[in-house]
């Protein structure tokens, strides 16, 4: 959500950034709404104003024993009321009006974000490790169906496509993976552990940006719940309706979670393997900050996650997005990309993004400085730390030797003791 007082009095920048995602002449629309909105309620305050007066008038009139001067106020009255009838009724639907626009448009970016219309004009930042040479490398649905690990034919039959059962020990090695992401970012990285819903009121799915505008990416159930597409959603109401004592900030929080995406928009891509599924695992984190530290908390939140990569010793790269790739609610997103040597390229296995007060706007969350009456919007931050699926992709591709067995990281061994290979002899 969008401060139309920011868009009334810098129109010129919300144009060039919303041009720039398609939805040129949003801001001259959403500056005439609101002139439409101020004129009605100004319209609608000078009739109450005038209702109030004749309402005086009318019992002035009636102690000085003025019966026809009373009547004619009295007929003014009901005239007023009808003005004030249908200058509500235009404050409702032009309030209604602007409300839906400003809900509709993207977030715009930080200065520092580069200019670009797709993933094309995206800028690397750094890279860390190389690739392994890997002589013919297999992918990761060979080398578990070979092991009879990975089965993607019994999940069809159960649960239709873009799902997958996983068995024995490559069952382990994600559980594994998934435990050691979570003490990573809770132990060394200060982050704190919630356990929360995975269904979510539509006031949680609209405050995290997801609704409307991705209501056909989600699930949802029979009695209006939605199940979380990401742990973001659930973590980051945490502060909606709350004012939060600017002392207390940052909060960092983490989650490791089942997440339910529907991939409509997804037809046609990564349908082999557990690149793209509707159900896996992911751990989450979010931050909440007072406006003036947001930035610092990004980068921040972008080392955590490039430290479960380097941990597990897996190449990677990490990309600042271009304006015409980042998601709806973000103003600054770092990518992760993983390297997959079946498919001989980088592929995101995170993304961290600082959504400004953006969310915080349509969630009601804000912070108070102790001893200060005003109250600001907080700051929002989510980021992957990281997808447990496709790290479990990435380790299996990147750990295989040429007999199909898959070596354990180092740092997964104290979660799988005993256990330093999968497969073969």
């Amino acid at each position: 959500m969008h401060d139309i007082r920011a868009i009334r009095e810098t129109p010129e920048l919300y144009e060039k950034a919303w041009a720039a995602k398609g939805r040129s002449g949003a801001a001259a629309q959403a500056v005439e709404l609101d002139a439409k909105l101020r004129a009605a309620k100004l319209a609608l305050e000078t009739a109450q104003s005038r209702r109030n007066e004749a309402s005086k008038l009318i019992g002035q009139a009636k102690a000085k024993k003025d019966e026809a001067e009373a009547q004619r106020l009295m007929a003014e009255v009901e005239q007023v009321k009808g003005v004030l009838a249908e200058q509500a009724e235009v404050e409702r639907a032009v309030s209604a009006e602007l409300h839906d626009l400003l809900a509709a448009l993207p977030n715009i970016p930080l200065p520092d974000v580069p200019v670009g219309a797709d993933e094309h004009q995206n800028v690397e930042a750094r890279r860390w490790g190389e690739p392994y040479a890997i002589a013919n490398p297999k992918d990761h649905v060979d080398l578990g169906e070979a092991m009879g690990l990975v089965d993607f034919e019994a999940a069809a039959r159960m649960s239709g496509a873009r799902f997958v059962v996983l068995k024995g020990q490559v069952a382990r090695l994600e559980r594994a993976i998934g435990q050691f992401m979570l003490d990573l970012q809770t132990q060394v990285h200060g982050y704190t552990e919630v356990s929360p819903p995975l269904l979510v009121n539509d006031a949680a799915a609209y405050g995290t940006d997801k609704l409307p505008k991705f209501a056909d990416d989600l699930f949802k159930t029979t009695d209006g719940r939605w199940l979380i597409p990401t742990a973001e959603v659930p973590l980051t109401s945490m502060v909606m309706d709350q004012i939060v004592a600017e002392e207390e900030l940052p909060l960092r929080m983490t989650a490791l979670t089942p997440c339910f995406r529907s991939e409509a928009g997804a037809s046609g891509r990564d349908t082999r393997g557990m690149i793209r599924q509707h159900q896996f695992y992911k751990v989450e984190l979010v931050s909440i900050t007072a406006p003036d530290k947001s930035e610092e908390e990004h980068e921040r939140m972008v080392g955590c996650a490039e430290a479960v990569l380097k941990a597990l010793e897996l190449p990677f790269r990490t990309m600042l997005l271009c304006t015409g790739d980042m998601g709806f609610g973000a103003r600054k997103t770092y990518d992760l990309e993983v390297w997959i040597p079946s498919e001989g390229r980088y592929r995101e296995i995170s993304s961290c993004s600082n959504c400004g007060d953006f969310q915080a706007r349509r969630m009601n969350a804000r912070t108070k400085k102790a001893g200060e009456k005003g109250t600001r919007f907080v700051h929002s931050l989510n980021g992957s730390g990281l997808a447990v699926g496709r790290t479990l992709v990435a380790v299996m591709e990147n750990y295989q030797d040429e007999n199909g067995r898959i070596a354990i990281p180092q740092a997964l061994h104290r979660y799988l003791p005993g256990l330093t290979h999968i497969g073969g002899e």
